[in-house]
């Protein structure tokens, strides 16, 4: 296939509002191309190549764009594919000029349109409103296949890429063999928010609630001796957490895969922890194990078993039999405290009692519902007192006096799932130290996309938590809402920009503080 037609299925996917059209066009576009490809072109319309990173920013993009581009469309996908990975694997000494090379190569061949799209894949500014949910949704339209068969595919994989080839050249029996399977870690069940534990109780009757512990999310998986750690974002973090991977190798079971945090204590030792962004630092991408294992000792909580020795896969079972397999193979001590109730009193207590020890809010989870990974369904519910937001950082501005030389004001955006894209909400400034202002500053400066002075356009890749006490109606923002005194809680590094909160989240918020119907 060429790169001419996926790009062309990109503009009119990106001028194209309505879903039905959007999931036709891309579904035509999977069909024509040979399974082979089918990976690259979920990538690509994704936005995201397969290679992750290839350590290209905007300076070495434009320095290596040629003067004129090709005049006729030459340039298979494949050929962008194989220059990609080249990108990936460039490193040491000359590693930066070879990657230039590359580039100019690769642009050398594109027409203009073919430079314009690798451009923005490059920088993550492809907008095209091709996001994963759309691109799964393509799949099983293109195959023929049904949706549920290809998203479950998809979460036990942790990439919808090799699912779509094996749905592609197999059909159901390619997607047969995606299922539990050890140390292939799949995506982690995610939460709705509820405001209080007595809307959480109405919407689910007698629910468990758990402590939301402010950690580091881990799935570990175990046969015999042997234990890996995976992180939320399904990187192999197994070096870096020794604390767990020796906690899980004493449980009296053979064959597990289990959902829980990861926290580091307090200076107090048990009982007491430090907040997420000193935890992360046990996740780091240069790691002195030994000495931090002596500074930042983690600990390990389970919330959840997915799978368990002869029992094998429990993800269907309901969550309160999860729940009793889980207390038989992991000891008290690693479990997060939890109660069963359908009364506000009490739940309100254990709140309570929750935030005492130092945690964020709770959890609070339907007794019947199965594990649906990689879902964020109305089965779990996150109750915090204070509002959260995670967003993605659009740009940020120079500050002035005692901050200048900083980037400061960050501008602030909510996911578009429909349209792709980001949707501004704001701008703040607010609970910054200054180890997080520097560190934002070189992290916002390796991202910058453009610079006049005074505003610094990134690509967004940073996603932050911000903390807020309202939601307004404002005309000054294209989603017609503005955050009210909105501070920064953390920077949320264990995750990804497609896993920020979306704008339809924001409006059903907005919803429930108000009262009154969605503000569209």
């Amino acid at each position: 296939m060429l790169l001419l037609d996926l790009v062309h299925t990109s503009q009119r996917v990106a001028e194209t509002s309505a879903r039905r059209a959007k999931l036709g066009l891309l579904a035509d576009l999977l069909r024509r191309a040979a399974p082979d490809e089918s990976e690259t072109v979920i990538a690509f319309l994704s936005g995201s190549p397969r290679q992750k990173r290839m350590g290209v920013g905007y300076a070495t993009l434009q320095a290596a764009r040629p003067a004129r581009p090709a005049d006729t469309a030459t340039l298979q996908l494949a050929e962008v594919d194989v220059a990609f990975e080249r990108l990936a694997r460039a490193s040491g000494k000359g590693s930066a000029q070879a990657r230039q090379r590359l580039l100019h190569d690769l642009f050398v061949r594109s027409t203009t349109e073919e430079q314009d799209f690798l451009f923005r894949l490059l920088i993550g500014e492809l907008r095209q409103g091709a996001l994963e949910g759309l691109m799964s949704d393509a799949v099983a339209q293109a195959t023929g296949l049904g949706g549920p068969a290809v998203r479950r595919a998809t979460m036990m994989a942790g990439d919808l890429g090799p699912v779509a080839k094996a749905a592609l050249s197999a059909g159901a029996a390619g997607l047969a063999q995606f299922d539990v399977e050890l140390f292939r870690p799949m995506q982690p069940m995610l939460a709705q928010s509820a405001d209080d534990v007595a809307e959480a109780l109405e919407r689910l009757g007698e629910a468990g609630i758990e402590y939301k512990v402010d950690g580091a999310r881990i799935q570990v998986h175990k046969r015999d001796r042997d234990v890996r750690v995976f992180s939320r974002l399904l990187n192999d973090v197994t070096a870096a957490v020794p604390e767990v991977v020796d906690t899980v190798r004493g449980l009296a079971v053979r064959e597990a895969i289990l959902d829980g945090e990861a926290i580091a204590l307090g200076p107090e030792g048990e009982g007491s922890f430090q907040p997420f962004q000193v935890t992360m630092r046990r996740f780091g991408r240069r790691l002195d194990v030994h000495r931090l294992k002596a500074e930042l000792p983690l600990s390990s909580f389970f919330f959840d078993v997915l799978f368990a020795g002869e029992r094998g896969s429990l993800l269907d079972q309901p969550y309160a039999r999860r729940v009793e397999v889980l207390s038989e193979i992991v000891p008290a001590a690693h479990l997060v405290p939890r109660l069963v109730t359908a009364r506000v009193d009490e739940a309100e207590a254990f709140l309570a009692q929750a935030l005492h020890a130092g945690h964020e809010g709770v959890m609070v989870k339907m007794l019947t519902a199965g594990y649906d990974a990689g879902a964020r369904g109305a089965a779990w519910l996150k109750v915090k007192p204070a509002h959260t937001l995670d967003l993605v950082v659009l740009a940020a501005e120079w500050g002035h006096g005692r901050r200048r030389g900083w980037l400061s004001n960050l501008h602030l955006g909510a996911r578009d799932a429909e349209a792709g894209g980001f949707v501004m909400l704001g701008k703040t400034f607010k609970g910054m130290t200054d180890e997080m202002l520097t560190w934002q500053t070189e992290k916002l400066k390796e991202l910058a996309t453009s610079n006049d002075g005074h505003v610094v356009q990134v690509r967004p890749a940073l996603v932050v938590e911000i903390a807020f006490n309202d939601l307004q109606e404002s005309p000054h923002y294209a989603g017609g809402l503005a955050l009210r005194f909105a501070r920064v809680k953390r920077y949320r590094t264990d995750k990804t920009p497609d896993q920020a909160d979306t704008m339809a989240e924001v409006r059903a918020l907005a919803q429930r503080q108000r009262g009154k119907k969605p503000i569209s």
